[in-house]
């Protein structure tokens, strides 16, 4: 997968899953950057995708993990 269908797809989805996979699993660093994505608008969830799109893609399949584990409200 591209970076661009990475950043596409992330765009796409509900931003909710990879932000609590963050704040539950990443390091303080990681952690905050999980707030702040949660916080984001649309333009700004942009930005932090495109900065760090390997950290983000990551935390968005750990998301789904989650998601698939049955950790889903």
């Amino acid at each position: 997968m591209t970076d661009r269908d990475r950043l596409t797809t992330l765009l796409a989805s509900e931003p909710y899953w990879t932000a609590q996979a963050m704040q539950a699993q990443g390091s303080r660093f990681y952690r905050a950057l999980g707030t702040a994505l949660e916080a984001a608008d649309a333009t700004n969830r942009r930005r932090l995708y495109e900065t760090w799109p390997d950290e983000f893609w990551d935390f968005y399949t750990r998301g789904l993990e989650l998601v698939e584990a049955g950790e889903a409200p």
